[in-house]
């Protein structure tokens, strides 16, 4: 190898680096090759394999690091990757065809060295020129993630200042002057391979809505869609009817993560609304785990009715505590007979239906009814009765108890 850059070197030795106007003509001729890309991304790329065809020298490092900056122009420019390498090989070439006499040998020994020498130059530079841009875009994608990060985190807050939240909005594609309406995905296990899957459900989003006022991100551990709540979906009258159908389906579909809840605020306008509808979207996940809900696919305004309950939590836990407090003193805690007054309601106040859904015998839910009446006062299988038992089995699992002391918080 050695013996090869000696003979190669010796073959060259008496020719002297080309120089005049022509190394500018053949950088603005790849240049507008490739698509009138800037001259300046050749820098001293061409006197390089000049050099090389002339002398044998390779190049130092502080000139494949000067084209490796080269690389990063490329992509802050948004050339890209593809079209940056092409003007260098396009470039090699048409340096190669004009090159002066000097080294157009008859000797083709020469020739052979001197064409070596040029593509080792080019291999060497075009790794370094790719290197830079990858360097760079990596920087550029991490600069974006966090814009991206903040720019959500402040929008589903809501307590950032608007006109910055609007100007910050346009690059996402988001016109805050329209409804949106926002829907978050909770998986049952933990959330793996992140970025496939929010750019899988984007596609999903923007396809179905047809519409690029579309923003899909992962916040707390969930997926937060956001779309615009206003206008005919196109993807509607073939597919799913709402938003919330479609992600329950996509995620369902190809998931690995087990199973989804899905839950949606309703569209409200403006930049607070955004946030709005997120909390309403947020909450709604929180009601569905307290009140151990069984669909997967959770409306805000389903919940409403949950949601004049918890406005006054002193009175709603005066309510659990008058009605199920004394729960506590059955066998076995309050935890079974409050499992089976929601086992009860939840089916219509059918008790063979309760007790399968319970693993129990109709006699076991009837002795469980029967205990329940005679601690309670309460009656559940009475009409006049059962809607206040109901709504303090509602309040109980929207305020945790037993689990949690209400005594301490009225």
């Amino acid at each position: 190898m050695a013996d090869h850059g000696n003979q190669r070197r010796a073959g060259t030795a008496a020719a002297t680096v080309p120089e005049g106007p022509w190394l500018t003509e053949v950088a603005e001729a790849a240049c507008r090759e490739v698509g009138e890309v800037p001259i300046e991304l050749l820098g001293g790329y061409l006197p390089l394999l000049a050099d090389a065809a002339t002398t044998g020298r390779e190049p130092a490092t502080t000139e494949l690091d000067a084209i490796g900056f080269l690389g990063r122009r490329a992509a802050e420019a948004g050339v890209t990757a593809g079209t940056a390498v092409q003007l260098y090989l396009a470039a090699a070439r048409r340096l190669w065809q004009q090159l002066p006499t000097v080294v157009r040998s008859q000797d083709s020994e020469v020739v052979r060295a001197a064409a070596a020498a040029v593509l080792h130059v080019v291999d060497e530079a075009v790794a370094r020129l790719v290197e830079g841009y990858n360097e760079a875009r990596r920087q550029l994608i991490r600069w974006e993630e966090t814009l991206r990060r903040e720019f959500i985190d402040d929008l589903l807050r809501g307590d950032a200042d608007v006109g910055s939240l609007v100007q910050r909005a346009e690059p996402f594609g988001l016109d805050m002057a329209r409804p949106h309406q926002v829907a978050l995905a909770a998986p049952s296990d933990r959330l793996d391979e992140t970025e496939a899957w929010i750019s899988a459900l984007e596609r999903a989003v923007v396809q179905w809505a047809g519409d690029r006022d579309v923003l899909v991100a992962t916040k707390d551990g969930w997926i937060v869609a956001i779309t615009p709540a206003d206008g005919d979906v196109p993807g509607s009258r073939t597919g799913p009817k709402t938003l919330g159908d479609l992600l329950l389906s996509e995620l369902q579909r190809s998931s690995r993560s087990g199973p989804w809840r899905v839950a949606v605020g309703r569209p409200h306008v403006g930049s607070y609304g955004i946030a709005r509808s997120y909390e309403e979207a947020r909450e709604g996940l929180t009601m569905a785990v307290r009140l151990r809900l069984e669909s997967p696919l959770i409306q805000a305004e389903q919940l409403l009715v949950y949601r004049v309950l918890l406005r006054d939590q002193p009175a709603i836990a005066d309510l659990v505590q008058s009605v199920l407090g004394r729960l506590v003193h059955a066998r076995g805690g309050a935890e079974p007979l409050l499992a089976t007054l929601d086992a009860y309601f939840a089916t219509g106040c059918v008790t063979t239906e309760t007790a399968r859904r319970l693993h129990l015998s109709v006699r076991a839910v009837t002795y469980r009814l029967d205990r329940i009446t005679a601690l309670t006062g309460y009656d559940p299988t009475d009409p006049a009765q059962r809607f206040t038992v109901h709504a303090a089995v509602l309040g109980a699992r929207l305020l945790g108890w037993p689990q949690r002391d209400l005594a301490i918080e009225r």
